[in-house]
């Protein structure tokens, strides 16, 4: 048996031992030490996959470098959102917001979604990876209600609805490349497994392959929060549990913009197809200028940041749809640098929510005068997310303007206009949040910031010093986007 398949078969049955677990576990003290657990024993086995440097596939699971680097940090934001998990979920019982019955199964579908996440990344199979997600839309989907409140429930309604129509485009899209393929590789799995259907890019009909990866991406990109498939993602942002805000924000965005990037590396070197990066460039410019005009006049600031990560996933798209060895270096930088820095920025939403009270911004202000620690740490958070240096997405967003000036200086216009609207925005937020007289409740915040400072700490490390494994590593993977 190829050994690559015992890191990867953790990864994907340590989430699954976890639900079972878990779905029978009532106390939700206990679940939450369970969960933190499960999510550090993956996030380890995760770890086991970093020794590779070719592609190796076993049965059902296939390993690259590309889906390591995605396994990698959603198992490292899948444990750090269990620590912050088990204190902000606790508070919300204690002081009301939560019912007891409707938590029983809350830790069961963290592990599920993120084991669905996983799955969705570690397959070899296009049509599993498809149900895979779907497993994970609908397990957010029962997330995001959890607080049953009438706010909530059309939240997740309506997530359900806009994510199930996504959802089936890329279905279609799916069953269309196994069409293309068929001619090719024969009727069965071999039509639909990724060496395979890599190994023979190019010689699939130019005109079907077409319509095939408009679907996709418009199906996957409704999960991304692309414009103007996006609407689901502010609502269920600001109206779901603080956790879940994190793990669709740093993870399940990420996931989804895989999947693209996956069928994107099969039809880019095609002879006659429409170009799959000028839709990728196109979608993710126009959800960055969106993103930053969207911004201004929030007035919630889980909704807030919700809009932040619309911008985030434009500059991704960006990025891997110009294409090449410096941009898909950055876009690759950029995903896993805004991952870390949106959770951890969420983490800080969540401790503000439980000493404020409130999500709004009325409610909030002079962080840094009545919690000092708490409002120093999001001023941080801000100023990582903005962009701005020493933190990583300050490197990985100048590469990725250094691309687009080198692909076409109109792009890169764009792409600052956008940007300069994101950043005259988070100042905004910043001067509301963090500065002036304190506004709202002065309760005590007694969970502990230990994963948003750790998140932080990474962010800045990489902004400073990306050590040359990791570069090298990126390389390898911007090299096999094309």
């Amino acid at each position: 048996m190829n050994w690559l398949v015992y890191p990867a078969a953790l990864v994907l049955l340590l989430p699954m031992a976890g639900a079972f677990l878990l779905a029978l576990i009532p106390s939700y003290r206990v679940g939450a030490w369970i969960n933190m657990i499960a999510a550090g024993c993956t996030f380890l086995a995760s770890l086991g996959l970093l020794t590779v440097r070719t592609a190796g596939s076993h049965g059902l699971l296939f390993v690259d470098d590309l889906n390591v680097a995605f396994v990698v940090i959603t198992s490292l934001v899948g444990f750090t959102t269990a620590v912050f998990s088990k204190g902000y979920i606790g508070h919300q019982i204690e002081t009301g917001h939560l019912q007891r019955p409707h938590l029983r199964f809350y830790h069961a579908l963290f592990q599920i979604l993120l084991g669905a996440m996983n799955l969705a990344l570690l397959t070899s199979i296009t049509g599993v990876m498809w149900a895979a997600i779907e497993i994970a839309t609908l397990v957010t989907v029962l997330m995001v209600g959890v607080y049953r409140s009438h706010e909530a429930l059309e939240a997740a309604w309506k997530y359900f609805i806009l994510s199930s129509v996504g959802i089936a485009l890329a279905l279609f899209g799916t069953i269309l490349v196994y069409m293309v393929a068929q001619p090719v590789l024969g009727e069965g799995l071999p039509a639909m497994t990724w060496e395979k259907l890599a190994a023979h890019a190019g010689s699939y009909d130019p005109m079907l392959s077409s319509v095939a990866f408009v679907f996709i991406l418009l199906g996957y990109g409704t999960k991304a929060g692309l414009f103007p498939i996006h609407a689901w993602l502010p609502d269920a942002h600001a109206e779901g549990p603080t956790p879940v805000s994190a793990m669709l924000s740093g993870l399940l965005l990420n996931v989804a913009i895989y999947a693209i990037l996956r069928f994107k590396m099969l039809f880019a070197g095609s002879l006659g197809i429409i170009a799959p990066g000028t839709m990728m460039v196109t979608l993710g410019l126009a959800s960055v200028i969106f993103a930053g005009l969207m911004l201004y006049r929030r007035r919630d600031i889980k909704r807030f940041f919700a809009y932040s990560s619309i911008e985030h996933m434009g500059i991704i798209a960006f990025a891997f749809g110009i294409g090449g060895p410096l941009a898909n270096f950055a876009g690759l930088l950029h995903m896993a640098m805004h991952s870390l820095t949106k959770s951890g920025l969420f983490f800080a939403v969540g401790h503000i929510i439980r000493v404020k009270g409130s999500q709004k911004f009325d409610a909030i202000g002079g962080l840094t005068s009545s919690h000092p620690m708490l409002g120093w740490t999001f001023v941080a958070c801000v100023v990582a997310i903005a962009g701005l240096p020493p933190f990583g997405l300050f490197t990985s967003e100048f590469l990725v303007m250094t691309a687009a000036v080198n692909a076409n200086p109109l792009l890169a216009l764009g792409l600052a206009v956008g940007l300069l609207l994101s950043l005259g925005a988070l100042f905004q937020c910043l001067h509301r949040v963090a500065f002036g007289a304190p506004r709202g409740e002065l309760g005590r915040d007694e969970g502990t910031l230990l994963p948003v400072l750790v998140h932080l700490a990474i962010v800045l490390g990489f902004g400073i010093f990306i050590p040359g494994e990791i570069v090298s590593w990126f390389q390898h993977v911007a090299r096999m986007l094309g």
